[in-house]
């Protein structure tokens, strides 16, 4: 019993220091952003596609089916299954609504490298692949706990259910900051 809670306990400080590492990931990459707006060709009216502002909305959604997924958990599984199914597609278009927003950046003239692009549109990209790079190790959880709930594995323990919450969570509030940041500070 003891070595249980101690393995319990370990698995949820590895979550902590993982969302910790990936936080000072990105409090160095928006510190260089504000310390670049200095820069004389940094871009004072840039606009963040409209996209941007739809894949906020998407994942605040996919948020609240995860919690709601989670009220249910030990409820109604078919109900749950349900949820977390929803949170997958939602998570789905918000992976689609970035690249759209990307391709709405290049239509509008903004690459990310090269003789046409500028620093301004080089860190939105960066900030924005990097975060939908977590959100695939993301995609991989919830595909995991989806997989463990239809196998009834969260009936006794759900202490899989509950880190993919938290860690589900953390990559929703990391995108709204990225994004209030990025609506606050062009």
């Amino acid at each position: 019993m003891i070595e249980q809670a101690k393995n319990i306990r370990a698995k949820k400080m590895m979550l902590w220091f993982s969302m910790i590492s990936i936080s000072m990931t990105f409090a160095g990459l928006t510190s260089a952003y504000v310390v670049s707006k200095s820069r004389p060709d940094w871009l004072d009216a840039f606009q963040l596609p409209a996209e941007l502002y739809w894949s906020t909305v998407t994942i605040l959604l996919s948020s609240l089916t995860f919690w709601f997924a989670k009220k249910k958990l030990n409820v109604n599984s078919k109900t749950t299954q349900g949820l977390l199914w929803m949170t997958l597609l939602l998570a789905i278009v918000f992976v689609f609504l970035q690249i759209q927003g990307f391709s709405t950046l290049i239509d509008q003239g903004y690459y990310f490298t090269g003789a046409q692009s500028n620093v301004t549109t080089s860190f939105l990209y960066v900030l924005v692949v990097v975060h939908l790079a977590h959100l695939i190790s993301g995609l991989v959880v919830l595909l995991v706990v989806i997989v463990n709930h239809s196998r009834l594995k969260y009936e006794a323990n759900d202490l899989g259910f509950s880190l993919a919450h938290t860690f589900w969570h953390f990559l929703g509030f990391l995108w709204i900051y990225l994004f209030f940041f990025l609506y606050f500070l062009r």
